[in-house]
């Protein structure tokens, strides 16, 4: 293990934190150092599974203070609930150390702005902060991005983002804090759409105006949405329609459409299922173009010819249906990202203001809907609106009446 010289701490020891455990501990350059979470059963449980893996066993720990005085820590990785990721970050980076934080930044759009500044000036000290994103790591993702920057697809007109879930009523009812404002953040757009959200804003750049409408037509008892429809405009002059619902039974797929004046690209469940880049800027391909199937040319995309399989500390445990992914590919590269990061002096690929802006059009989309009309994204983004009380419940569907949150 000498050749281990980043020492991570891993600040919750749940089921994600045992995910991130078996990621960082596949990493040549990192070092499990420390497991931090209130209940002693589950660091112990964290720091045996590396111990049975052939690891050292790393210190555990029942507050983030306790770690931060090990100075071997370098690397702070944050899975614990989403209402203390800002406070623990702030810590983290206080203490001079680097941050890794799960999804979401925050379901508080005023905490996520006070950490995305934190983030930026710990940026110009040389601190590494950044957010999981591992969507943007995807294969296919990194393919509609690269053929955006190098304008294969020509100018980029529209794209359209369906997330299309199922959720039964017994989802929201597992705990009491799920489908509320003030825990969950918001409903089938903040938790399952937010990575939809996130690319369209890698392959599309900066939001200009957003409209929204959001509703609660198949579940009760919650106070968030199970349906939400929007459009955004980007600087760009490109426009984006956005859909998401835990309302789609049995449960569809996620599908990103990017459309451009010379090519199109689809992403199906993380998969690139339609290309075509025009060879030559401005040739015509006829009147009525082409269809989709004389026109899809994703078996000529080259794919990179990087790991397939993450490597692992140790084997992932079994997930909770919708919890998270099995396939850890796209988090071992964006850790890999950060590794590079860290030992070179740069930034990563994903900052913390990424994911502030992914934050800040969902916040958007439901301000819209809230208020009725559309709204620009820089005054959301800035907290213009961050008194507005959201509200997407039907009294008759919660069971003290539409409970709403700033």
């Amino acid at each position: 293990m000498s050749n281990r010289t980043i020492g991570v701490a891993l600040v919750g020891a749940g089921a994600m934190g045992t995910v991130h455990a078996a990621i960082a501990s596949g990493i040549d350059e990192l070092d499990v150092v420390a497991v931090v979470d209130p209940s002693v059963d589950a660091t112990a449980r964290v720091a045996a599974r590396l111990e049975a893996a052939g690891f050292r066993r790393p210190g555990e720990h029942s507050t983030l203070d306790d770690a931060l005085a090990t100075p071997e820590v370098d690397l702070v990785v944050i899975t614990t609930p989403s209402g203390l990721h800002v406070s623990q970050a702030t810590t983290a980076l206080g203490a001079g150390r680097h941050v890794i934080l799960e999804k979401p930044l925050d379901v508080d759009l005023n905490r996520a702005r006070v950490l995305a500044d934190r983030a930026a000036a710990a940026a110009r000290e040389g601190r590494v902060a950044t957010v999981i994103s591992q969507h943007r790591f995807d294969t296919a993702s990194v393919i509609v991005a690269d053929a955006v920057r190098s304008n294969q697809l020509g100018r980029v007109t529209s794209a359209i983002a369906s997330t299309a879930w199922w959720r039964p009523q017994s989802y929201y009812d597992s705990a009491d804090w799920r489908g509320t404002w003030a825990l969950d953040g918001g409903g089938a757009l903040m938790n399952q759409g937010v990575h939809n959200v996130d690319l369209l804003l890698s392959f599309l750049g900066r939001p200009v105006e957003v409209s929204g409408q959001m509703a609660l037509l198949a579940h009760r008892r919650i106070e968030v949405e199970d349906s939400v429809v929007a459009t955004i405009r980007f600087e760009s002059g490109a426009l984006a329609a956005v859909h998401a619902t835990t309302a789609a039974y049995p449960g569809l797929s996620t599908r990103l459409h990017v459309m451009g004046s010379h090519g199109s690209a689809i992403i199906e469940d993380d998969v690139l299922t339609y290309f075509h880049a025009a060879e030559t800027p401005g040739i015509d391909v006829g009147p009525m173009g082409l269809t989709a199937a004389e026109g899809n040319r994703v078996g000529t995309v080259p794919i990179d010819s990087g790991e397939r399989t993450a490597p692992l500390g140790f084997d992932i445990p079994p997930a909770p249906a919708g919890q998270y992914s099995l396939d850890p590919t796209s988090h071992h590269r964006q850790y890999r990202d950060v590794v590079n990061a860290i030992i070179s002096g740069v930034q990563p690929a994903v900052t913390v203001q990424h994911a502030y802006d992914a934050m800040a059009v969902i916040r958007s989309i439901y301000v819209s809907s809230t208020l009725g009309k559309p709204v620009q994204f820089d005054d959301v983004a800035a907290g213009q609106y961050d008194d507005v009380l959201l509200v997407a419940a039907d009294p008759a569907r919660t069971s003290k009446g539409p409970r709403v949150h700033r």
